[in-house]
């Protein structure tokens, strides 16, 4: 399939994932659609306030599949369709994630040296006006631009 078919598929596949989640409190925080054919497999990661429940996954498998079931959307004879949490360490990309999670700790790769460093941990202070404020282990806050940011995780810690 096609690069810009599958584009417009996942953009489909999340305007419709957002009007299962309607009303419930659940956000769809990223949507991956992997293989072909039989081997199609769709996954949805979902996040709530307060955490995401085996409830919450079902409930949006449910809304989400007939609405893909309905409306013919899937492309083949068959998909598999996975709905779950992100996870402790998850992925943070739009400017929502890192709202979500000021006051968390987080791991940040960046595109261009900061200061000497590509990569940052820290705890997020602020964000604001694309921009992280990070509190780095040393007790120094760094602004970082989020457009300077490659790659960011959540860091779970014990």
């Amino acid at each position: 399939m096609p690069a810009a078919h599958e584009t417009g598929l996942v953009e489909r596949i999340t305007e419709l994932g957002e009007r299962a989640a309607a009303g419930t409190g659940i956000e769809i925080a990223e949507i991956q659609l992997r293989g072909s054919g039989k081997a199609r497999l769709l996954r949805v990661y979902i996040d709530k306030t307060g955490g995401v429940t085996h409830g919450d996954c079902e409930l949006i498998s449910q809304r989400l599949g007939k609405l893909l079931d309905d409306g013919d959307v899937m492309p083949g004879d068959s998909y598999t369709l996975e709905v779950s949490s992100p996870g402790v360490e998850r992925k943070l990309s739009k400017p929502r994630d890192f709202e979500r999670v000021v006051g968390q700790k987080v791991r940040l790769a960046l595109r261009q040296p900061l200061d000497g460093q590509t990569r940052l941990e820290g705890k997020l202070v602020h964000f604001g006006n694309g921009v992280l404020e990070l509190e780095v282990a040393s007790g120094e806050r760094m602004r970082v631009p989020l457009d300077q940011v490659q790659k960011a995780n959540l860091k779970f810690e014990w």
